[in-house]
């Protein structure tokens, strides 16, 4: 049977212009940019880069935030990632002698450079605000520092690289239920279960009152999180409703109760989901810490071999797409020839191989007749190749001898049972291919494929029939005699 494959599902990114422009627009970066072009000569800055205070209203002015109570706040952090993308330069000053500000380099890069380069800005910017994401809350910063002047961390009992982790593990699974088949899709995630993915272990049943504690502690972190990761486009996010801050404090402080909650309405817990800038952004973050996640169109320019092996972790949908792109830079004949080539083999993962050739084949014009013609009196290809003309109502198909029927019905199981589809599908093919054939099993098991004895104990453990199941385990018995296994 087919190796182990990866755990990610490929994922369906949209295009580098698209993702672009998507990040030209978001909020901060947009904000970043504005900074940017207002910034010059007299522009005052700390010894850290960041505005100094009294710079703070007019930059806020110039993003029309004059008016919002946090709109310096916004202006602040809008200046420091246009300082850490390089969309402003900042030379070294003091006190004395504040440091001059010039445009950066990068600032051209995002009206007039190639879509990548303004998705690398847009990623430097992401590290900036997953770094404020991640930093402590501190309410009073004198009880946090150390004689040298330095935040005690002990002090402040928060761990850096902890906290790092929690949240990219939380933006990992929210990225798995995007891509997964069957999962999310593209549909928000509930906050309480984001949460409980990281925290409540797999094994385990009702979670105790420990558990739900720290449950709902993630969720108020997160809640923080989110709300910082939006504007810089990551995510879209619906806060908790305030109404359950309020309940939440009302059970602490004993004020009046907050109005009654409704505890079935998951959407007041906050909700969110990866933007398809979020998507590219996530695995970004992950191809970079070494994590195989592959995207749809990767293997457009590989050969068909690597097609058809990679095609083994997609869903159906991401697989048609995969192959339609691998299609279309090549002619029909020549596609179907490779496909076909590829195909071959004795290798435990060559009956998936084939499932995939033919799926890939049956996107392939009526033009590549002759070269699935090529292969009808190939073992491995002869069963394959007569479906395929069959199904376009081709004429003159030879009737395929005994062998290449039963040899072609144990390769079809093979690969059904890598595919992990859907049990009762694969029941009914196993019922079905043995309904065809009457004594199926006493043929079976001396069929010549290195899966015979492997397939015949599956259709033991599937067929609804009881009779036929034990002949099925009987028939895998004398297969593995045969062969001395």
């Amino acid at each position: 049977m087919a190796p182990d494959r990866p755990t990610l599902p490929p994922v369906q990114l949209h295009s580098d212009a698209e993702l672009a422009r998507d990040a030209l627009a978001t909020p901060l970066l947009a904000r970043a940019a504005r900074l940017a072009r207002w910034a010059g000569p007299e522009t005052r800055v700390g010894s850290g880069g960041e505005l100094v205070d009294e710079q703070l209203p007019a930059a806020a002015e110039v993003l029309g935030l004059a008016a919002d109570e946090e709109g310096e706040a916004y202006a602040s952090e809008a200046w420091r990632v246009a300082v850490d993308t390089g969309l402003v330069e900042v030379e070294d000053g003091d006190e004395e002698a504040p440091g001059a500000v010039t445009a950066g380099e990068n600032l051209t890069l995002l009206t007039g450079g190639a879509p990548r380069e303004v998705l690398g800005i847009w990623l430097d910017g992401l590290d900036v605000v997953l770094a404020d994401a991640t930093a402590p809350v501190l309410d009073d910063l004198a009880e946090v520092i150390g004689e040298d002047g330095e935040i005690d961390f002990e002090r402040l009992d928060w761990n850096p690289e902890e906290e790092a982790e929690f949240l990219e593990g939380v933006l990992g699974n929210l990225y798995l239920l995007t891509v997964s088949e069957g999962g999310t899709g593209e549909g928000p995630v509930p906050l309480p279960a984001l949460a409980a993915s990281m925290i409540v272990p797999d094994d385990m049943g009702e979670p105790t009152d420990d558990v739900l504690e720290q449950v709902s502690e993630a969720m108020m972190r997160l809640d923080d999180q989110f709300r910082l990761l939006e504007p810089i486009g990551l995510v879209e996010y619906q806060p908790v409703d305030e109404a359950l801050m309020v309940e939440a404090e009302a059970g602490e402080e004993g004020p009046e109760p907050a109005p009654p909650i409704d505890e079935e309405d998951v959407t007041r817990y906050g909700m969110v989901r990866l933007t398809p800038l979020g998507l590219y952004g996530v695995r970004a973050r992950m191809l970079e810490a070494g994590v195989d996640a592959p995207a749809v169109g990767e293997l457009a320019d590989k050969g068909a071999d690597a097609l058809l092996d990679g095609l083994s972790v997609y869903p159906e949908s991401a697989a048609r797409a995969e192959t339609a792109g691998w299609l279309a830079g090549r002619g029909a004949v020549e596609a179907a020839r490779e496909l076909l080539a590829a195909a071959r083999g004795a290798d435990a993962g060559s009956p998936l191989r084939r499932l995939h050739c033919q799926q890939a084949l049956a996107l392939v014009g009526p033009e590549a007749e002759p070269a699935v013609r090529e292969v009808l009196d190939d073992a491995e290809l002869g069963g394959l190749a007569r479906v395929w003309l069959a199904e376009r109502g081709a004429a003159d198909i030879p009737a395929p001898p005994e062998s290449m029927i039963f040899w072609l019905a144990i390769d079809t199981i093979a690969a059904q049972l890598d595919a992990e589809g859907d049990l009762v599908e694969l029941q009914d093919l196993v019922e079905g291919l043995t309904g065809q054939h009457s004594g199926f099993f006493d043929t079976a098991w001396r069929v010549d494929h290195p899966a015979t004895a492997e397939v015949l104990e599956a259709m033991g453990r599937l067929h609804r029939d009881k009779h036929a199941a034990k002949d099925a385990r009987k028939a895998a018995f004398k297969a593995r005699s045969r062969v001395g296994g």
